[in-house]
């Protein structure tokens, strides 16, 4: 019986040791291409320069449905805004939500706990900043 937890606790004392002896593998990541930062103009066979090519448009990225770090409303059609930093609910004007409130404005800022109310009249500072900032008057 005893011999048995030794031999037990030494292969268990080995191999954790193998554990703190090897080092983890780090993938060396691949080389960062550099590009130039400026355009090379280059003369025309005539003496006039040519004019710097002109950059590639910038593709607009999609609007993000969701937050990182917000959970978007139960139930409901939404949408993120990250210049206002809550969700746009779709189907209710001017209601926002965001961390289990919901936003409304209609002339004027109220809270709520439901999409359908009741609604708790308060200023642009029980807002989220983004919200106050956009429908300041």
């Amino acid at each position: 019986m005893h011999s048995t937890v030794r031999l037990t606790l030494i292969t268990l004392a080995l191999g954790l040791s193998a554990c703190t002896v090897h080092e983890p593998y780090e993938r060396p990541e691949p080389p960062i291409e550099r590009l130039p930062q400026e355009p090379v103009v280059k003369p025309v066979p005539g003496g006039q320069p040519s004019t710097a090519p002109s950059k590639p448009a910038a593709i607009p990225k999609p609007m993000p449905r969701t937050s990182a770090s917000f959970a978007p409303p139960p139930g409901g059609a939404s949408h993120w805004d990250p210049k206002l930093g809550v969700y746009v609910l779709e189907k209710q004007p001017n209601t926002f939500y965001r961390q289990r409130t919901y936003y409304r404005f209609d002339n004027g800022w109220s809270w709520s706990l439901s999409p359908n109310g009741p609604w708790q009249e308060t200023d642009s500072s029980g807002v989220p900043g983004g919200l106050g900032r956009a429908f300041a008057q």
